[in-house]
């Protein structure tokens, strides 16, 4: 089979399923609306001869699972998607879903729609002409990704680690890259507590906590290092009770960047030393690690080799990238489970009104999922050798 030929031939079929998922409005809150598109997927699912699971959650969606192959020798490969979007239940009213030449718009078509008419429409057609490789493929579809996989990480890990290759079908880069680097995100909020005392009688009796903040942010925004691949920023402050008041109390978010763990150690260690410039102000650092960084490490390098092999035959581009966001992806690679993100279609406006998929990379995106399900070597398998990977280059 011809990847690209095939499935240009049958990209109206991906195109109309698109439609009917974006027609389906999913906002990661709205649980009701979630579940009415988990139901629509995994009837899809099951018309392509999947067996499928259902995991019930009571804050958002339920998270649906799809499994073929199940008894056939190997390692599965897992494929990740996300049914929720940031959109809120009649978007589509003032963003319906249109066409003009190649650029087809909806709310959420590619964050990530697109990755899952991708993934349901590539198995599916090569299951029907018997191209469906023996080995067991999963695939799960989260519904909280847009809020940090809070209900679904759990799942995601357990399913993950019995799996020797994760797909992540998030949006792909401008230049159709392979992401093969995200950074981590840890976020914390400092807590000042000061002295009340009246501004005009008594300032001398108060201890400000919103000055103690000022000192607190500067000294963490010099933290920032983009040599490293890092970034400190803090984006919500809060403090004080009336104009006419010494504030008693302040806080701040401080939202931490970082391209490995060893970096998000030192963050850490250092958001957690911070102590009071002013005698008699009291200091408590709250939070934690939102996501893991996905490392460009040497199982990533190496992983990303066979990536290159594949894409490389296909007369695709073969690049990777490093992005600022993260995804499930960053879970899985850090779990040491190899890992490729951006498989899916290629567009632009993610969280915007301009959001669009490019209708003419989703030929391209399809054969390159193809040939990863078909013809992927696990470690240990023939064929599995490795080719020097390229420098990383910057995306989105």
């Amino acid at each position: 089979m011809k990847l690209l030929k095939f499935f240009r031939e049958h990209n109206d079929e991906i195109i109309t399923l698109l439609e009917e998922l974006v027609r389906r409005e999913s906002p990661t809150g709205d649980k009701r609306a979630v579940d009415v598109l988990g139901v629509f997927v995994a009837e899809q699912l099951r018309a392509i001869g999947a067996e499928v699971i259902t995991y019930p959650r009571a804050e958002v969606g339920d998270l649906v699972y799809a499994a073929w192959n199940g008894t056939a020798p190997g390692k599965p490969i897992l494929i990740l998607c996300h049914m929720d979007t940031v959109w809120p239940v009649g978007t589509l009213a003032q963003m319906p879903v249109w066409r003009q030449g190649v650029r087809l718009y909806g709310p959420g078509i590619l964050d990530m729609k697109a990755g899952i008419a991708l993934a349901i429409k590539v198995i599916g057609l090569l299951r029907e002409h018997n191209e469906l490789p023996r080995r067991p493929i999963w695939a799960l579809f989260n519904t909280d990704e847009e809020r940090g996989s809070v209900h679904s990480r759990e799942l995601i890990e357990k399913i993950a680690a019995h799996a020797g290759l994760v797909l992540v079908l998030e949006p792909a880069t401008e230049g159709e890259t392979v992401k093969t680097s995200r950074r981590g995100t840890a976020r914390y909020t400092v807590y000042i507590e000061g002295r009340p005392a009246h501004s005009g009688d008594d300032p001398e009796k108060g201890l400000n906590a919103i000055h103690e903040a000022a000192h607190q942010i500067l000294r963490v925004a010099g933290w920032d290092a983009p040599e490293r691949g890092t970034s400190v920023a803090v984006n919500l402050v809060k403090g004080g009770t009336a104009a006419n008041i010494i504030a008693p109390h302040a806080e701040f978010l401080v939202d931490l960047r970082f391209t490995t763990q060893a970096e998000a150690d030192r963050l850490i260690a250092q958001i957690h030393a911070l102590e009071p410039v002013q005698d008699g102000i009291r200091l408590a650092v709250k939070g934690g690690i939102w996501r893991p960084p996905m490392e460009r490490n040497a199982q990533m390098i190496h992983t990303y080799s066979q990536y290159a092999k594949l894409a490389g035959q296909l007369g695709l581009p073969v690049a990777e990238a490093l992005t600022g966001s993260g995804s499930d992806a960053n879970f899985t690679a850090a779990m040491g489970i190899p890992t490729l993100d951006g498989l899916g279609a290629r567009g632009d406006g993610m969280h915007a009104e301009n959001e669009h998929v490019i209708v003419t990379s989703l030929p391209r995106r399809a054969a390159l999922l193809a040939s990863i399900l078909r013809d992927w070597q696990m470690d240990g398998e023939p064929g599995a050798e490795s080719v020097e990977a390229p420098p990383l280059e910057e995306g989105s």
